[in-house]
């Protein structure tokens, strides 16, 4: 299978450099609330032009984690048969102790959190400069539970390829991104119980003769971000496809825009923001997996994945009135399907 790479934009940017066909100005539409068309682009120039690390900081401290020089390529196992593991989404039972890592946040004063500031609904900038979204939502819930001030965080913008590498080498307490909790996964990193539910998912223009995760991929340039688990279930089942791997999620939106790929493959729950920012992409065919998000920590964090749980207990609590289902309508109503509930927890002993 051939990976066509990204390269890197002038000046050492992490973004693709524009080339190939020139859709965009005809299918770019309203980015996250933003109506003008000259402020989309704007937004989607920066997108393809400057590093991630160049992005406008949240007040308070936000900074960035920088792709490193060379990515390295993700293992093909990060999904697929070979995830064999018994119920990966049963986490540690909840608990509200205090314990080590518990005490280093509460004496740095923050919470380190890694997140996403391009995936619109999920984790982006608002166009006066804030991060929002549900991810958000849930690292404000636990840095005030631990904390007691929702405030006190510190986010770091993680590209999808460094998440696991910067819980591991202590950049961050925690990553808030859309993370599927998998086996191979969970071999490097420990997760909390699942706080939502999405399945992988292709994404293709309107007028587009790609009908889903089929044979229909066959000879398309088919985007997946590094390290995720659409870039390894294409790994595994390629229908022909020619994948173009990028570094961020988004990115594959740009590169769909501009014309130089054909189909994205991506979490549904994801894509259907993506959608929502761009009228003329359509989701097709129907997910053919079943994945569950979760808030990720280092390995040796037991107490902070014990009181992260215990925070989703919360979060989870009071039906229709729950602060989940309030986060809910308030990033997805319109978007998404009407939600029922959030993910049962399921826990484990040791």
């Amino acid at each position: 299978m051939r990976t066509i790479r990204v390269r890197r934009g002038e000046g050492g940017g992490d973004g693709p450099r524009v080339s190939g066909p020139r859709r965009l100005a005809g299918r770019l539409r309203g980015w996250g609330g933003v109506s003008a068309m000259a402020a989309a682009c704007a937004v989607t120039a920066a997108a393809v032009l400057l590093p991630l690390a160049q992005a406008a900081p949240e007040a308070g401290g936000s900074t960035s984690v920088r792709e490193r020089a060379s990515v390295a390529v993700a293992p093909d196992a990060l999904w697929g048969p070979g995830d064999t593991c018994q119920n990966p989404e049963a986490s540690l039972r909840p608990s509200g102790v205090d314990g080590p890592t518990i005490e280093r946040i509460r004496s740095a004063g923050k919470l380190v959190a890694g997140v996403d500031q391009n995936s619109f609904k999920w984790g982006y900038r608002n166009p006066d400069g804030h991060l929002d979204g549900f991810d958000i939502a849930l690292v404000k819930a636990i840095a005030k539970d631990i904390l007691g001030d929702e405030s006190k965080v510190i986010y770091r913008a993680i590209p999808t390829n460094q998440r696991i590498a910067a819980l591991q080498e202590g950049r961050v307490d925690i990553v808030v991104r859309t993370m599927t909790i998998n086996c191979k996964r969970l071999e490097e990193v420990a997760f909390s119980t699942a706080y939502f539910e999405a399945g992988q998912q292709v994404l293709a223009p309107k007028d587009s003769t790609i009908t889903g995760y089929d044979t229909s991929l066959k000879d398309r340039k088919i985007c997946v971000a590094a390290g995720s688990t659409a870039e390894a279930a294409l790994a595994s089942q390629s229908y022909g496809a020619v994948p173009v791997t990028v570094a961020n999620q988004l990115d594959c939106l740009v590169r769909l825009q501009l014309g130089e790929v054909d189909g994205i493959i991506t979490d549904n729950a994801l894509a259907a923001g993506q959608a929502a920012q761009d009228p003329s992409v359509r989701l097709v065919g129907s997910p053919f997996t079943r994945e569950f998000y979760g808030v990720a920590m280092n390995k040796d964090a037991t107490d902070l994945v014990r009181r992260v749980n215990k925070v989703l207990e919360n979060y989870r609590a009071g039906g229709n009135d729950s602060p989940w289902m309030m986060a809910y309508r308030a990033h997805f109503e319109g978007v998404l399907p009407q939600a029922v509930a959030p993910p049962e927890p399921k826990y484990r002993d040791g």
